[in-house]
């Protein structure tokens, strides 16, 4: 529900600005990171209910944030996964994402999946 808090992690600055945009207008709060490494360091002083992470990126790739991410204590908030490439869920097959967004994507197709991976209101 808006008002959920997502962290955006992607090597691409138009695209985060983008998505941040969109799910601002949304009305989510949302943080990002360029890459695995600052994403950590956001996430040791916030707490977000999804995390919307690029697997291709430098200095830490999606892949080694998630392992890295997965051996935090406590509960771990639902990953999506942004992935450019032709077999997207082979790409993730050794990942644990909720659900994986092709990039390109359409800011609707993004939309639904935030929508779909975030808890209801209770």
């Amino acid at each position: 529900m808006p008002g959920d808090r997502i962290l955006v992690v992607d090597d691409d600055d138009s695209i985060r600005q983008i998505v941040r945009l969109c799910l601002a207008e949304e009305g989510y709060s949302v943080r990002d990171a360029p890459n695995g490494e600052v994403a950590l360091e956001v996430l040791a002083e916030w707490d977000p209910e999804l995390i919307l992470l690029d697997l291709r990126m430098p200095i830490m790739d999606g892949w080694e944030f998630a392992r890295r991410y997965r051996l935090t204590s406590g509960p771990h908030v639902p990953i999506v996964a942004f992935v450019a490439a032709l077999n997207a869920a082979q790409e993730c097959k050794d990942l644990e994402v909720a659900a994986i967004l092709s990039k390109p994507f359409d800011l609707e197709d993004l939309l639904t999946a935030v929508r779909t991976q975030l808890p209801l209101a209770t």
